[in-house]
């Protein structure tokens, strides 16, 4: 550890000596914290920093840069495009994902304080029915996108998740993925890295201390991934990989297609070193940034830079002529990354973020101050849009593509409730896609409603796991009972299985099945009940037997209508076109098991029962929940 003599002697030579003013009070413990802190600070870097920060902040506005719209050839629709152009798009990124060339790269350095939380924005649960949190739902998107490029080409192939934290992140994320066992993914490839922290700065140009014994420190926002990229040797470990193409995400968007096959298709039907997802604005105003031609380069311009007159500017159509707002959702090629990361990154400029920073006074008192009085320098991940040699961008549906937590429920938008509601709203209309048809409680069908306001719930609550269905496609896991058409009464017990000592535990669920009216649904036992078991059972590999734990690990009681088209069929299993919502009870003893496995082919809906036999089901009628 470094002593108290050299950090002093390094912060003289940077002018920032008063962050060990208080440094003859402090115990041990502190002291040792804070010249740890101190020590990796280099003097000439924290100089130019504050330096620096203290310039930016004193310079007056940049003149208004030359602005243009993206030119036409540089923009795809996923919803303007004709079904067979978005078909080739979407075979080629299944393809790039089958040949293990595709990762994903989600920015998590942040923590949830406009939501009201102190830890990381990921572990955040927006009240979904199944109480997912957002690492949950992308780690279980990026299973089933797995899933669907292995079954399309007939091979396992991995997308490998890379996680930016920051100091504040890394330990809670860590131990929030071991202690839900990765979510079924595979440890070794989840890759947690830690961004660069930057002291904030007083407009004096005098680094702030947040405590006594503490500097208050920052992440160096999202563009701080090009200089971890290199610090943590990310792009070496991808090269290894066979990674080419890498995706990258903010964490907070619930709507988030992770690996989209169509997006990624695109960009590399294009020949695209670096690509971007868009949004159409709603209103001139809306803060968001845009995605245009600034001096003649692609780049993003924050809302606040542009005037009420530019934003209000319209096309000979009717719509605004800037509307193609960012996303913070882009793909990258590997090639392109290293590039940045060996040239391009010391040529980012930083971005002036005024901001309320606590501090210590000189009597050592904390302050916390009601008007900005700190600097907190960032770049931005799309600030290396410039040095693409062939930038597109990618105009998706923001109902299905796009719903940012930012504040707690007290905010108007972007808040838990706006979440969740277009999440369950986008799930609604799956359903209705795939041929479901919802009853009230009387049995009666309700009306379709298949576009709704924005602020409007939908009429019934309907999740669909991200193991089931990736982005709609119609693989809800409802099976034709006896007499379709007709009440499908469901008791289901989900159980651990083992198959063989060495096999890995599958969640797998089991049903029988019934008519009857809803007054007629069986009791559901106590959830402190151990007498419910699922067998010994056929088991879910070869059909050997599999031996059951018993106990009641969760107990779902379902009841409604099936209707549809009999003709549909997957995997030679009758399907039905429906969820059904009519009533549902749990009882639940134990956290419920995410998933039932995580290789498709051990789900029950894969295999066809017939009654009796070795390696059936005891009715032909049995649904899988994957929740």
């Amino acid at each position: 550890m470094a002593s108290e003599q050299d950090v002093r002697a390094r912060l003289q030579r940077a002018g920032q000596e008063h962050l060990l003013r208080f440094y003859a009070e402090l115990a041990p413990g502190p002291r040792a914290a804070l010249l740890a802190e101190l020590a990796p600070l280099e003097p000439e870097a924290l100089r130019a920093h504050c330096e620096g920060a203290a310039a930016a902040a004193a310079r007056a506005p940049a003149p208004p840069p030359d602005l243009r719209p993206l030119p036409p050839e540089r923009v795809g629709s996923a919803s303007r495009s004709d079904p067979e152009t978005r078909r080739l798009w979407e075979a080629e990124g299944f393809r790039q994902i089958a040949l293990n060339k595709v990762a994903v790269l989600l920015l998590a350095g942040g923590q949830g304080t406009r939501l009201g939380v102190a830890y990381p924005k990921g572990m955040y649960q927006v009240g979904l029915p199944s109480q997912k949190t957002l690492y949950q739902l992308q780690a279980e998107r990026i299973r089933r996108v797995e899933q669907l490029a292995g079954e399309r080409h007939g091979t396992r192939c991995t997308v490998p998740w890379y996680i930016m934290t920051s100091e504040f992140t890394l330990g809670p994320t860590a131990k929030f993925f071991k202690e839900h066992d990765f979510f079924h993914l595979n440890p070794d490839n989840v890759v947690m890295f830690e961004q660069r922290m930057l002291p904030a700065v007083t407009f004096d140009g005098k680094a702030i201390l947040e405590r006594r014994d503490k500097v208050a420190m920052a992440p160096d926002g999202n563009g701080g991934l090009y200089r971890a990229l290199a610090d943590h040797r990310i792009l070496e470990d991808m090269e290894r990989r066979g990674v080419e193409y890498v995706h990258v995400y903010c964490v907070d968007n619930i709507l988030v297609r992770v690996a989209d096959p169509v997006f990624i298709g695109f960009c590399v039907l294009q020949g695209a070193d670096c690509g971007a997802k868009v949004v159409e604005k709603v209103y001139p105003e809306e803060p968001v940034g845009m995605v245009c031609q600034m001096d003649g380069v692609p780049q993003v311009v924050e809302y606040s830079e542009l005037s009420p007159e530019t934003a209000r500017l319209r096309r000979p159509d009717g719509g605004l002529l800037y509307n193609t707002g960012n996303m913070c959702n882009h793909l990258f090629t590997r090639g392109f990354l290293q590039v940045v990361t060996r040239e391009f990154e010391p040529l980012l400029k930083p971005h002036v973020a005024r901001k309320k920073v606590p501090y210590v006074d000189e009597q050592g008192n904390l302050i916390k101050p009601l008007q900005p009085n700190g600097i907190k320098m960032e770049k931005f991940v799309f600030d290396v849009f410039q040095f693409a040699k062939n930038f597109v961008a990618f105009e998706v549906l923001r109902e299905e593509e796009f719903s940012p937590l930012k504040n707690a429920d007290s905010a108007s938008k972007d808040n838990p409730s706006t979440a969740r509601r277009a999440l369950l709203t986008q799930h609604y209309r799956w359903a209705l896609q795939a041929g479901a048809r919802f009853l009230d409680a009387r049995g009666a069908p309700l009306p379709e409603l298949p576009s709704l306001p924005g602020s409007a719930e939908p009429p019934v609550v309907c999740e669909i796991s991200p193991l089931v269905s990736y982005s709609g496609e119609a693989e809800l896991g409802c099976c034709w009972g006896p007499g379709g058409g007709h009440l499908l009464v469901s008791r289901v017990w989900r159980c651990t299985c083992e198959a063989g000592s060495s096999s890995p535990r599958s969640s797998w669920t089991r049903t029988r099945s019934g008519r009857c009216g809803p007054e007629q649904l069986p009791d559901l036992p106590a959830p402190e009940s151990t007498g419910v078991g699922c067998g010994p059972s056929p088991g879910p590999q070869g059909g050997r037997q599999a031996a059951v734990r018993f106990g009641a690990v969760e107990c779902t009681k379902t009841a409604g209508l099936l209707q549809g088209d009999r003709s549909r069929s997957h995997h030679r299993l009758p399907q039905t076109r429906v969820t059904t919502g009519l009533q549902e009870v749990r009882c639940q003893q134990a956290p419920p098991l995410s998933g039932c496995t995580q290789d498709s082919s051990l789900c029950p809906t894969r295999r066809r029962g017939r009654s009796g036999g070795a390696g059936s089901w005891p009715h032909p009628a049995f649904l899988c929940l994957c929740s």
